[in-house]
């Protein structure tokens, strides 16, 4: 576990958490994302639900979105979580959440939102996402989203969780950072 897993063990979410599972294609962002909404008793949101069809159709074709391209639907799930929040209902958002840019702007919609960034081999997640049936996202943009992927900095609220292992392993460990009962 890291110093910032570390420091959110000492300081748990007091409120009704707000998590975006990040990280490249392939990681695990929607399995993880599903599961630990379920422990924590929160609303689950699926980023790639999110996207507009313009966007879908334009990673399917093999073509990496610009950040232009994600301000929409960056916004979209920044609303969600927003709303969520606001209701007083815990939300686990799974996103990419690439660069440190778009976290920043998903922060815009909500403050405390915590980043689980589940981190991953190149090789693992081509592997992952040409095996993975029925998703637009091709195995070719995977070389894009790790071109693209800024990993949390140290002073960001994030946790950085190894994508490789087991998703029981990976929702336990973080759980274990959020007061689900407070």
């Amino acid at each position: 576990m890291d110093e910032k897993a570390a420091q959110l063990q000492r300081d748990p979410v007091r409120s009704a958490p707000a998590v975006v599972v990040m990280g490249v294609a392939g990681c695990g962002k929607s399995a993880v994302g599903e599961a630990l909404a379920a422990a924590l008793g929160a609303i689950f949101v699926e980023g790639d639900r999110l996207h507009p069809p313009e966007n879908v159709a334009r990673m399917a074709s093999g073509e990496p979105l610009t950040d232009a391209l994600r301000e929409g639907w960056l916004d979209a799930i920044g609303r969600r979580i927003a709303g969520s929040v606001g209701d007083g209902q815990g939300v686990v958002a799974a996103c990419s959440a690439l660069k440190r840019s778009y976290r920043e702007r998903l922060r815009g919609f909500c403050q405390d939102i915590v980043f689980l960034y589940l981190e991953i081999d190149p090789a693992t997640a081509k592997q992952r996402v040409g095996s993975r049936q029925g998703h637009f996202m091709p195995a070719s943009l995977v070389d894009s989203q790790f071109a693209t992927l800024e990993a949390p900095a140290a002073d960001e609220n994030a946790v950085t969780l190894d994508a490789t292992r087991p998703i029981a392993d990976i929702v336990a460990d973080a759980v274990s950072l959020f007061d689900a009962n407070s």
